[in-house]
């Protein structure tokens, strides 16, 4: 008696898990999209968040460069002195980067609290996609944010070349994107407007002034200064910003290693920063799906 052998059959994919998948990536789209038409429509926001860069540079960084002794109020580093408004100026631009990115993620909360979330909840999407679409929206407004400032430059006496600015596009994506997730992975957890804000208040100075932007981070800090400084994912950042911006402008590389970001007595380079930088982000936009997962 011979026996018939069956083929198992072969599981073809979900048509409703390709639809799902689809329907997310269109999702990441669309929300995207939605931030950066609200973001530009809102030109008072624009120029509001400008307001305090500008003022930083402008006044603070001026006024703090004539009261400092030196060589025409600058920074003397490894033989070189550097103006101190052009040392900030990468700083600055990191400011305008920080606070669009983490209070761009404030729009989470409003739309909680008005229902729109929800009916983006319930669609047949990933969560995640509310995550990566929220924390691309506000890095791609962040951007925007810190280029505006790339008009600023003569004025800081930063000369920055075509190639300059190649390079310091992407590393502003690097950061704006960490720093969003940053906001997103907080806001998604948060059921109230005010509590984000005082969340975000709480976080915002700490993360800009021990991220080195109006200060040295070179060997001089005292030791628990130290530590915080390489704790903040801000400073890896404006690191990275700094020694792109006045590499262009003609400051020695010996002199960005004093006064830049260094690890058990080795300065860091820009591949290092950037990769730590990635490494926080893709933690903190993980923390942002689950929290989407756990709280709604």
């Amino acid at each position: 008696m011979t026996q018939q052998v069956i083929a198992a059959p072969v599981l073809a994919p979900s048509v409703n898990a390709v639809d799902v998948r689809g329907a997310s990536l269109r999702a990441v789209y669309m929300i995207w999209k939605r931030d950066l038409i609200r973001y530009t429509r809102d030109r008072m926001r624009l120029l509001a968040s400008l307001a305090q860069p500008v003022l930083f540079l402008v006044v603070f960084g001026t006024g703090l460069s004539s009261s400092l002794r030196g060589a025409g109020g600058g920074i003397a580093a490894a033989g070189t002195s550097l103006q101190y408004v052009q040392f900030i100026y990468p700083g600055v631009m990191g400011m305008a980067v920080l606070f669009s990115a983490v209070f761009g993620a404030m729009s989470i909360v409003w739309d909680r609290e008005f229902g729109f979330l929800k009916e983006v909840l319930v669609a047949p999407i990933h969560r995640s996609s509310v995550a990566i679409g929220k924390s691309l929206g506000s890095a791609t407004q962040s951007v925007i944010q810190g280029a505006i400032l790339l008009v600023l430059a003569p004025v800081a006496g930063v000369r920055l070349t075509v190639l300059g600015v190649l390079e310091l596009i992407p590393l502003l994506f690097i950061l704006a994107f960490a720093l969003s997730a940053l906001g997103v992975a907080i806001a998604a957890r948060m059921r109230s407007m005010q509590a984000f804000q005082v969340v975000v208040n709480f976080l915002m100075m700490p993360l800009f002034f021990l991220a080195g932007s109006l200060f040295p981070l070179g060997s001089n800090l005292p030791a628990w200064l130290t530590v915080l400084t390489r704790l903040d994912p801000v400073s890896y950042g404006i690191d990275a910003m700094r020694r792109t911006v006045l590499t262009a402008t003609g400051v020695p590389q010996a002199a960005l290693d004093r006064l830049g970001l260094s690890l058990f007595g080795q300065p860091l380079t820009v591949w290092v920063e950037v990769v730590l930088l990635v490494a926080f982000g893709l933690a903190m936009l993980a923390l942002a799906i689950l929290g989407f997962r756990q709280r709604d």
